[in-house]
């Protein structure tokens, strides 16, 4: 079962690892490359702000963005912006989220996301989790895949495998870390074993990692679709 104030708990313990670790940078680090395509420190401090005030227009029943093209132009908007003023946006943002988030709701009602995707509200500080979790990786400022909580890598695999599961691009694949497994995909066929470690699994799951790490007995590791 879900518990939303549980994982409402994490967001703010995510949030305060994350403005931490990124109060040590500079301007010029901010503006340097981060691990994502395309996009630098700032852009992931950005995104990440603005993804907290799209979620809060979710909670309040308003559409996550005003569209795809607004949502990035915010983004490239925001991304040259001092590191000081990123900071301030990032927690103002998440305080935010935090208290919306707070306010007594149906937690069972179903919500809109972006590109028609739909959710139940009480998935949503899970979903927040996740942004500044792997984001926080993405900044490729020594937090790594490795030093995520247990709980968090463990219940993001589950969350992933459940996406790809019933997808006719992927092979049926039984993912198999020590002392769990889980089972995604929907294609025909014998399907796949896919074994390493946690850390290692959700890096391909989510895009962060190649997969090279993984051991498919001789088999071809699956291609994933896109997230």
């Amino acid at each position: 079962m879900i518990d939303h104030v549980h994982d409402l708990a994490s967001v703010r313990e995510a949030t305060d690892r994350l403005l931490t670790a990124t109060a040590t940078l500079d301007n010029a680090a901010v503006a340097e490359p981060s691990r994502l395509p395309g996009w630098t420190r700032g852009h992931v401090l950005a995104h990440l702000a603005r993804n907290a005030d799209a979620l809060v227009n979710v909670l309040q029943g308003r559409p996550m963005y005003a569209s795809a093209e607004a949502r990035d132009a915010d983004i490239a908007r925001d991304a040259p912006r001092p590191l000081a003023v990123q900071l301030d946006d990032v927690r103002e943002s998440a305080a935010r989220f935090q208290a919306a988030a707070e306010v007594p709701a149906d937690w069972d009602r179903r919500v809109e996301l972006r590109n028609g995707v739909t959710d139940r509200a009480v998935r949503l500080p899970f979903r927040r989790l996740v942004e500044v979790e792997l984001h926080h990786v993405d900044l490729g400022i020594g937090y790594e895949l490795e030093d995520l909580p247990q709980e968090f890598v463990e219940r993001e695999i589950a969350f992933l495998a459940e996406r790809f599961s019933g997808n006719p691009q992927v092979p049926a694949t039984r993912l198999v870390a020590p002392g769990r497994e889980w089972r995604t995909g929907g294609g025909e066929g014998a399907g796949v074993t896919v074994s390493g470690t946690a850390p290692d699994l959700l890096g391909w799951l989510a895009g962060r990692r190649d997969g090279a790490a993984l051991d498919t007995s001789g088999a071809a590791l699956p291609v994933l679709p896109p997230l």
